[in-house]
């Protein structure tokens, strides 16, 4: 179904979720690619930065673009383990990245959830693909809230 490539990256984005897990954040985790080379990998750190910006997407933005010297990300591609909330979209948008390949859906916050097609902040040549390891995706979040919520 979906491409050995995009697994491998999302796994690896899926070990960033667990540690977003286990120190206490919302396990969501990204890494970025470019010529099948990772240059960002980052987790959700809202709660260790006390920044309600420090998004796993934000942070591998901000990772890439150090890495690469300059603020547009054409070339690459995200892996992230959850869909990209509004805000990220927007940023990811503005980077120009080439592709967003994430895992599961988030009906409440993702940016699907806000915007029809046409009329998304991500940028128009941006490729999305979605559901790659879908249900590994998932069940971390659902893990991670169950337990939130004894």
């Amino acid at each position: 179904m979906f491409g050995q490539i995009d697994e491998y990256y999302m796994r690896i984005a899926l070990a960033e979720a667990a540690e977003a897990y286990e120190a206490g954040e919302i396990p969501i985790g990204a890494v970025i690619t470019v010529n099948g080379k990772i240059i960002a990998r980052a987790h959700n750190r809202t709660e260790a930065l006390n920044d309600v910006t420090a998004h796993a997407e934000m942070q591998a933005i901000t990772s890439a673009a150090e890495y690469l010297g300059g603020k547009y990300l054409p070339d690459c591609t995200l892996y992230v383990t959850v869909e990209p909330c509004p805000m990220c979209a927007g940023a990811l948008g503005w980077s120009q990245i080439g592709r967003i390949v994430y895992g599961a859906a988030d009906t409440k916050r993702g940016f699907f959830s806000y915007y029809s097609p046409g009329r998304s902040p991500i940028h128009p040549k941006t490729e999305i693909t979605s559901g790659v390891l879908e249900d590994e995706c998932r069940e971390l979040m659902q893990t991670f809230f169950k337990k939130l919520r004894r």
